[in-house]
């Protein structure tokens, strides 16, 4: 395996999901089925919102599924950004649930999405 090409959460309002990752996070929408899911670009990555009550059911062109209860998610983002991301949040209204300097280095702020799926962005720099 060489890497993780998708990733997908599940939220409770696929509405204020759309508008929390496009405008707050500023993830690109590529395509989205109202009231089943929403595909964003990060990066070279593909997040999947997935409304859990609609992937239970079989549409024919995947496998059913679907979680319950939050998930987590962490974004890689440049050291040196970690100070204006905090500072962006917390201008849009958004909560900084912990931040946490590693004893390995590096740096990470958690907060929640609109459907309370723990979120994290962290310095890059220790995966690369």
């Amino acid at each position: 395996l060489n890497k993780i090409l998708e990733t997908a959460l599940y939220v409770t309002d696929l509405v204020k999901a759309e508008k929390f990752y496009t405008e707050i996070l500023g993830l690109e929408k590529i395509e989205a089925t109202p009231d089943r899911d929403l595909f964003l670009r990060c990066g070279n990555n593909i997040l999947i919102l997935f409304n859990p009550e609609q992937t239970k059911k079989d549409t024919g062109r995947v496998p059913t599924h679907g979680a319950s209860g939050q998930g987590h998610i962490a974004f890689g983002i440049p050291e040196s950004d970690i100070p204006q991301w905090s500072d962006h949040l917390t201008s849009k209204g958004i909560t900084i649930e912990k931040t946490v300097d590693w004893e390995e280095g590096g740096h990470s702020i958690y907060f929640r999405d609109p459907s309370g799926n723990s979120l994290e962005l962290i310095s890059e720099d220790n995966y690369q």
